[in-house]
């Protein structure tokens, strides 16, 4: 398929095709990369990871062709006296007790930001005198607020938008938490939501633990995508960061088109753009928008010869 390159492109030089700077990994991310990569180069035993190390298939394959194998929590039964690592996501206390049990090591790559936040709500559950609700505001079933609702034994509530607060008890006291990759606006809407129908007796306490970090990357994505003509969105299908991110951008850029993998590329999507701006959620590796930039230019050059 063809891109048509308008004569005034031409006359005024080649298009402009520009990587965002803020797009890719985010820092928990990168390091449970370096670890696993660390790890495998290290030893020659095997090396298992609990659930895809990242929501992007391609970064996946690339390290299971290094040797680091994806299992789920149904294959750690037979992983007896393996090595297992932890992805940035985190994990509940349930499976460090199946891991002891079976003499699994853990290879821990849990992000720092994850990491303290299930401290805090750890405390929170096992404080003295009467327990308040805990409440976070996150993706039921997400890796992360499994490893989050973990800590309370299973008791806290998870509510991903304010339709579904009809779970909280407002007559009794309230801990609210954040997964750390939720939108700030969707946070404080909690908090103005559970002010006004909690009863007045009602403590309610509220912990901002977004990771700001991806947090500012919404706003900045937003203006990236004003920036450019065309944009392309890479992202793994199983990225609920990077669904969120996509509509971000295509709200402010209509001509935002989802990339999963470089097959997935229509040349025609670039019309006669002279501006195309390539970005990512914080799942996606930078080497693939760089192989995503490279067939786009390579698609430019051919038109313009």
């Amino acid at each position: 398929m063809s891109v048509t390159v308008s004569s005034s492109e031409v006359a005024g030089g080649r298009p402009v095709v520009e990587i965002d700077p803020s797009s890719g990994f985010c820092h928990g991310v990168v390091a449970a990369i370096r670890k696993a990569e660390e790890e495998l180069e290290r030893h020659s035993a095997p090396l298992y990871c609990l659930g895809d190390i990242v929501h992007n298939g391609d970064e996946v394959e690339r390290l299971r062709r290094k040797g680091l194998s994806t299992v789920t929590h149904g294959d750690l039964e037979s992983l007896a006296g393996a090595r297992v690592l932890l992805r940035a996501h985190g994990e509940p206390p349930s499976t460090y007790l199946t891991a002891r049990r079976l003499g699994i090591e853990i290879v821990d790559a849990t992000c720092p930001v994850v990491l303290q936040l299930q401290r805090r709500i750890k405390q929170t559950y096992d404080t003295s005198g009467p327990r308040p609700q805990i409440v976070i505001y996150g993706k039921a079933g997400h890796a992360e607020v499994n490893g989050l609702v973990g800590q309370t034994d299973g008791e806290a509530t998870v509510v991903e938008n304010i339709s579904q607060l009809d779970r909280v008890d407002f007559n009794r006291d309230i801990a609210l938490y954040s997964q750390t990759t939720m939108p700030l606006d969707g946070f404080e809407a909690m908090i103005t939501e559970i002010e006004r129908r909690k009863a007045p007796e009602v403590v309610f306490r509220y912990y901002d633990t977004i990771c700001r970090q991806v947090a500012n990357r919404v706003n900045h994505l937003r203006e990236f995508a004003a920036a450019h003509e065309v944009v392309l969105f890479v992202a793994g299908a199983k990225s609920s960061n990077g669904k969120v991110l996509f509509s971000e951008c295509h709200d402010v850029n209509p001509d935002t088109h989802l990339v999963s993998t470089a097959a997935d590329f229509d040349p025609s999507w670039l019309g006669g753009a002279s501006s195309i701006g390539i970005c990512g959620a914080t799942s996606t590796p930078r080497w693939l928008m760089e192989q995503i930039r490279d067939i786009v230019n390579d698609c430019i050059d051919r038109s313009l010869s």
